[in-house]
C-alpha cells in the first residue's frame, strides 16, 4: 500500500494533527509512490527540518558556476524595474517553492534549479503558450507523454504540481548525466538534447570549445541561464536590487490528501474551507468541475486545511458530484440535446466552450449534469486556468494594429491561430486602429514550438520537444 496513503491516517490515529506533524515533517512525494499516474522511481522520504526561512535554505545549496555575461545584468534590471511583476511572481511561489526545493534538495541538485519555475511560468500554475506549453515547467503534449503526465478530457498531468515536478527534475537529471554539467543540461532542456549536441560537435569541429558560453546558441537559449542567473543574484541579495522577496516559511504548504471518489471541485473547496481560487491554484491539473479518481487518486489541500476537509466530508450526507460527461454523436444537434439536460442551448454552449455558432456535435464530450434537479443557475462555465498577464515581457514583441486589420488576418499574419491571439491579448474585445498587439517573439530554433517562423519550415522533432518561452504569465 503507498506510503502516501498510510501517513494521513497513522496521523490522525495517533492524536496529531496534519498541520502539527507537517511543521517537522517535510513529505517528499514520488511519481511511483503514487499509484496510478505515475511511473517513475523514487521513495517517499521524511526529513526533518530546520526552523529557517526557505529563502536562505536556497541561498545556502546554490552551487553553480557563476555566468560572466552581460545578460545577466540585463535580465537582472529588467526584474528590478518591474518590482509588481516580480512581487506577484514570488507570492505565487510561495504555494510550490517549498515542495520543489525539497525534491531538488533529495536528489542532490543544485538550489538554483528550484527557481527554474520563475523563468519558465513566472510559477503560474496556469500558465499556457503558443505551442500548447503547459503548467509551471511548460511541457508540451508530446514531452509531457513521453515522462508518464497523462493529459486527457478531464485532467492534464503537465499542470499537476507533483507530478510534473518530478517529470522536470527527471529530465534535468538525465541531461547533467548526459552533459556532465548544469549549463548545458539547462541549455538543453530549453533547446533540446540533439540540438546542443549537435552545436557542440559542430565547434570540435572547428577545433573550438564546447562548453555552454562558447557554443553557437538562439537567442532565447543563450539568454535561458543569464536569466536563471538573475533570478539567483536577485535572491541572494534583493535590496541591493531594490526588491523584497515575500517570506516564505520552511515548512510545508501543502499536503498530499488520498481520495477514492469522485467529486466536485467547488464541493471539495467548500468541504476544505478554502477558496475555490486557492484549490485551482494548488490543483490545476483539472480540466473540469469533476476530480475523477480514475485519473488521480489525490488532491493538495494547505496542511491546516486537512482535518477539516477530512471531518467535512466525513459529515456531508449529500451527493458529491453533480456533473457527468455526455459523449455526443457525430451530427447530434446542440438544440435537441440541451433541454434533455434541463439547459438552455445557450447556456450548453457556454458551459462547454463551444461557439456560438455551432449547430450540430462534432463527435465530443459534453459535460451536462447529473440530474434534472440541477437548477441553472448553479451550473456556470468552467475554467480552471488562471488569469494571465499581457505579455509585457522580454520574451514578447507589441506591434500597432492598422486600419483594415482584422482577427484573422492579424493571426494569418503572424503564423498563429485566432483563439492563441485572443490568449496573448486578454483584454481585447474588439479590433481596433492604434491597439497594442502583443506577439510571442520566435526563437529562431526553439525546440518547444514556439518559434512561429519556424513552424513553417520541417523543423527537427527534438526542437519541438519540450515547451516554448512564450508563457501567459498569471495577475493577481
Amino acid at each position: 500500500m503507498p506510503f502516501a496513503k498510510l501517513i494521513f491516517p497513522l496521523l490522525f490515529a495517533i492524536g496529531i494533527s496534519t498541520a502539527q506533524a507537517d511543521e517537522k515533517l517535510a513529505l517528499s512525494t514520488s511519481l511511483d509512490s503514487l499509484p496510478g499516474a505515475y511511473t517513475n522511481a523514487h521513495n517517499v522520504q521524511l526529513t526533518i527540518l530546520s526552523e529557517d526561512d526557505l529563502w536562505q535554505r536556497l541561498r545556502d545549496g546554490f552551487s553553480m558556476s557563476s555566468v560572466e555575461d552581460p545578460l545577466v545584468v540585463k535580465h537582472e534590471q529588467w526584474y528590478a524595474s518591474k518590482p509588481e511583476y516580480f512581487a506577484r511572481m514570488m507570492d505565487r511561489a510561495r504555494r510550490y517553492l517549498y515542495y520543489i526545493a525539497s525534491e531538488v534538495e533529495r536528489r542532490g541538485m543544485p538550489s538554483e534549479i528550484a527557481l527554474l519555475p520563475m523563468i519558465e511560468s513566472g510559477f503560474n500554475p496556469g500558465a499556457r503558450s503558443s505551442s500548447n506549453a503547459s503548467g509551471i515547467w511548460q511541457f508540451i503534449p508530446a514531452t509531457g507523454k513521453n515522462f508518464g503526465l497523462r493529459q486527457n478530457w478531464w485532467y492534464d498531468g503537465r499542470r499537476d504540481i507533483v507530478s510534473a515536478t518530478q517529470s522536470a527534475l527527471d529530465y534535468l537529471e538525465k541531461l547533467h548525466t548526459m552533459f556532465g554539467d548544469w549549463n548545458l543540461a539547462l541549455a538543453a532542456y530549453n533547446w533540446g538534447e540533439g540540438a546542443v549536441q549537435r552545436a557542440q560537435e559542430r565547434n570540435r569541429r572547428r577545433g573550438l570549445p564546447t562548453d555552454y558560453q562558447s557554443l553557437n546558441l538562439p537567442d532565447e537559449t543563450r539568454n535561458y541561464v543569464p536569466k536563471l542567473m538573475a533570478i539567483k543574484n536577485i535572491v541572494s541579495n534583493p535590496s541591493s536590487y531594490g526588491l523584497s522577496l515575500s517570506d516564505i516559511p520552511n515548512k510545508p504548504y501543502f499536503a498530499i490528501v488520498p481520495t477514492a471518489q469522485h467529486m466536485d471541485v467547488k464541493l471539495v473547496a467548500k468541504l476544505a474551507d478554502i477558496p475555490k481560487d486557492e484549490f485551482v491554484a494548488l490543483n490545476p491539473a483539472n480540466n473540469r468541475p469533476v476530480i475523477l479518481h480514475d485519473n488521480s487518486d489525490y488532491i493538495l489541500l494547505p496542511v491546516d486545511k486537512v482535518e477539516t476537509f477530512h471531518t467535512n466530508l466525513q459529515n456531508y450526507d449529500k451527493p458529491l458530484v453533480s456533473w457527468q460527461p455526455y459523449h455526443a454523436k457525430m451530427g447530434e444537434r446542440l438544440d435537441r440535446l440541451a433541454p434533455r439536460f434541463g439547459l438552455t442551448l445557450e447556456k450548453l454552449k457556454a458551459v462547454n466552450g463551444l461557439s456560438a455558432r455551432a449547430r450540430i456535435s462534432t463527435n465530443e464530450t459534453l459535460l451536462v449534469p447529473v440530474s434534472e434537479q440541477s437548477t441553472e443557475a448553479s451550473f456556470q462555465p468552467f475554467n480552471m486556468h488562471l488569469q494571465a498577464d499581457s505579455l509585457n515581457t522580454p520574451e514578447s514583441e507589441g506591434f500597432v494594429v492598422r486600419d483594415g486589420d482584422t482577427l484573422n488576418k492579424l493571426a494569418h499574419r503572424y503564423h498563429v491561430s485566432i483563439n492563441t491571439l485572443r490568449d496573448w491579448n486578454a483584454e481585447w474585445k474588439h479590433v481596433k486602429p492604434t491597439q497594442r498587439l502583443h506577439v510571442a517573439r520566435a526563437g529562431r530554433h526553439h525546440h518547444g514550438g514556439h518559434a512561429i517562423r519556424v513552424a513553417k519550415k520541417k523543423a527537427h522533432p527534438e526542437r519541438l520537444a519540450h515547451h516554448t518561452r512564450a508563457t501567459r504569465l498569471a495577475s493577481e
